[in-house]
């Protein structure tokens, strides 16, 4: 080989290497300065009156609300839809105010609009003229961070009562700044100066507080966030991540009492620990104060979402404002709370483990499943950040299960009274004591295939279903209605003695392994939740609506508790 090639072999293997180095640099180089752009964007962020999110690109044609050029990367606000682009993101944080959340109104009482030009939603038509706003590639047309109303810039001067503004279609759920400015103002704050303040929020008017957990399911959490406080007052919207839920309900005693409606966006566990901090209001004697409860399913499995007809998990399938007007036509049902009080063998002079029980108890194959999941998940927390996943990873602990079935001969190892009367149990590997018509992702475990008759279960009649299973195989075939579980009995107490060996036990999805002990479950409280009655929550309802025009639905069709508990909100 002469010297000539050599030196091509060398000058290829340079400029190759160069090719392959050279761009890798500029990606951790690139990568280090948005790290650091990212770190004062959020110290900047923290001390900003707006609710910015910086993104690297905006997903629909975007202008920015100070220069008017077109970005397409950038920060927006999600409280009042404010755009900007990084040069001018300082400016426009000072000179262009939010939304306030608490402001006085006009002379006559009725609030002001407050106008933000450009940028306005797709498909939003101008009050005046009724054509399409937003249209032209530029900044234009305006929209009240209130009311959502949209103008032309043309038809602006046309406007009718251009100041007035009357907070859209939600205005029954916003609290209004006003309403706030005033209760500020009080020098004597009692529930009857909070009525006779709602009255100028027109009558009907129901507040809703929006509390999301952002590490639910499928991480929707902070989506929703913004959504919410784009249509609402951004002091009804809460981050569960950043204010725990017995704060957050104290905004209820600022409110008339008997009016507020909370949403939890989360999943079961959430649902929870809202309502343990409902009992905590409870306890402080603020019972008047107390709210109604309904959920935006963001969990796993969402079980007690299905039971009141809110669906079996949320992927963004209807907007935001359809779940408003879902939460407006809901009915208020009682629903009974339970105690479940874990006395180990043996720990005497310990104090027994208290835990608060809304959708079930259960002790064997699916407890074992659900602890092996939390316990996966708290290792690798950013792995299940789907619905999907988790429920893949529930799956492959269940056929795991199946073939080593840690669980036999629990018949052996534990013993079951129902109101005090001992109960003769067969060879099982698992018990579930249920308070809601699901479990386990969408089956209705106390029906089974519907083939067998069985005693109606309501959500307030003070009773516990009991049945039991004869493995995780068992379970997959109650869950696509091949079998029926073993029907223990219904009890207005339960009493189960685990006699040796450690055993794996849930309550409401959160497992842990127990050794040997006296677990009783006693009724505790009742709450108030909302219940959507328009929505299926079932895959066999399609066939029970068909059915439905030529039979009434009996409290075995519905998951909604009949009787005169319900009430319109």
């Amino acid at each position: 080989m002469d010297s000539g090639e050599r030196i091509e072999e060398w000058t290829l293997l340079f400029w190759t290497s160069l090719a392959v180095i050279v761009p890798v640099i500029i990606t951790l180089w690139c990568s280090t300065q948005r790290s650091k752009r990212k770190t004062h964007m959020k110290d900047f962020f923290r001390k900003s009156k707006h609710g910015w999110h910086y993104t690297d690109l905006f997903n629909k044609p975007t202008y920015c609300c100070v220069c008017s050029q077109h970005i397409l990367q950038g920060a927006f606000c999600d409280c009042c839809g404010l755009c900007a682009d990084e040069p001018c993101l300082r400016r426009a944080d000072r000179s262009l105010p939010c939304k306030e959340i608490m402001a006085p109104a006009r002379p006559d009482g009725a609030p002001e609009h407050r106008w933000v030009r450009g940028n306005v939603p797709l498909a939003s038509y101008c009050a005046v003229c009724k054509q399409q706003c937003g249209t032209q590639p530029k900044l234009c047309d305006f929209r009240c961070v209130w009311c959502q109303t949209t103008v032309h810039d043309d038809c602006m001067a046309s406007l009718a009562d251009a100041e007035h503004c009357d907070l859209g279609e939600f205005r029954s759920l916003i609290i209004p700044p006003h309403y706030l400015y005033h209760v500020n103002k009080l020098r004597r704050r009692h529930p009857d100066e909070y009525s006779k303040l709602a009255s100028s929020c027109g009558s009907g008017w129901t507040p809703v507080l929006v509390l999301a957990n952002t590490r639910s399911g499928n991480n929707m959490g902070e989506a929703l966030l913004g959504e919410f406080r784009t249509l609402l007052n951004p002091v009804q919207v809460f981050d569960l991540s950043e204010l725990t839920p017995p704060k957050a309900l104290q905004l209820c005693t600022l409110l008339p009492p008997g009016s507020v409606r909370v949403l939890v966006c989360g999943g079961d566990g959430t649902v929870g620990w809202v309502l343990d901090a409902i009992d905590t209001m409870k306890l402080k004697g603020q019972d008047q104060f107390i709210p109604r409860v309904t959920i935006l399913p963001l969990g796993t499995g969402n079980d007690l979402s299905n039971t009141l007809g809110w669906g079996s998990g949320y992927a963004g399938e209807i907007p935001v404002e359809q779940v408003l007007r879902n939460v407006l036509d809901a009915e208020v049902v009682k629903m009974d709370r339970w105690k479940v009080q874990v006395a180990s063998k043996g720990l005497y002079f310990r104090k027994p483990k208290v835990l608060s029980m809304n959708n079930y108890f259960s002790v064997g194959p699916d407890a074992l499943m659900a602890l092996n999941f939390h316990t996966h998940r708290e290792k690798t927390p950013s792995f299940f950040s789907s619905r999907i996943i988790n429920k893949a990873v529930y799956f492959l602990y269940g056929t795991k299960d199946c073939l080593v079935q840690e669980c036999k001969d629990l018949d052996k190892r534990i013993e079951l009274e129902l109101d005090g009367e001992r109960v003769a149990l067969p060879s099982l590997e698992g018990i579930i004591v249920c308070n809601i018509g699901y479990w386990g992702g969408g089956c209705r475990l106390w029906e089974g295939m519907g083939d067998e008759p069985c005693p109606p279960t309501r959500l307030d009649d003070g009773l516990l279903e009991v049945v039991g299973v004869f493995g995780s195989f068992h379970c997959a075939q109650i869950q696509v209605k091949l079998a029926n579980p073993v029907r223990l009995g219904q009890a207005h107490t339960v009493r189960l003695v685990l006699k040796s060996s450690r055993m794996p036990m849930q309550v409401d999805g959160e497992p842990w392994a127990q050794g040997p002990c006296t677990i009783t479950i006693t009724h505790k409280t009742q709450v108030l939740m909302l219940y959507h009655s328009a929505e299926q929550t079932d895959d066999d309802d399609d066939d029970e609506s068909s059915a439905s025009e030529t039979e009434s639905p009996t409290p075995n069709d519905s998951p909604r508790p009949p009787g005169p508990a319900s009430a319109r909100a």
